[in-house]
């Protein structure tokens, strides 16, 4: 049975996280840079399951670092994780993978040109300079208001 996930804001110094993202092959030059937040995705009272971080951009954000660590996964972690950092989020959200498009996409994520991604997220580093130009980019489909 899935249990709940917690999370519990991590500075983009914090080892754990560096490691985990160096592992999943997650890009971490910038993440001590500021207007990000990153945090550690708690289940079962105090066993880290993994990480995600959000960075925002004006009125949107950028979904950024999900990993799940890998005596985790595939039991539902990744998608409980996703939600829980987008819990009270407004604004778009967008994301940038190289290999997770299909994850993603169950879960409420469609793919988006970049002609089509606001300027604020456009200028991030993460879709300026880290991510490859072939990354996919997407964005989160909510229900209108």
């Amino acid at each position: 049975m899935l249990s709940a996930i917690t999370l519990r804001e991590v500075p983009g110094s914090n080892a754990r996280l560096r490691e985990a993202l160096h592992a999943a092959d997650l890009p971490t030059d910038d993440i001590e840079d500021g207007g990000r937040a990153f945090f550690e995705a708690v289940s079962g009272g105090d066993e880290i399951v993994g990480y995600a971080g959000l960075e925002r951009c004006s009125g949107d954000y950028l979904l950024r670092s999900v990993v799940v660590l890998p005596a985790h996964r595939g039991y539902g972690l990744g998608r409980a994780i996703v939600e829980e950092t987008l819990q009270g989020v407004g604004g778009d959200v967008f994301l940038a993978t190289t290999s997770a498009a299909p994850f993603f996409s169950t879960i409420g994520f469609f793919e988006v040109q970049r002609a089509e991604v606001p300027a604020a997220v456009l200028a991030t580093r993460q879709l300026s300079s880290i991510c490859p130009s072939s990354a996919t980019i997407m964005k989160l489909n909510r229900p209108p208001t």
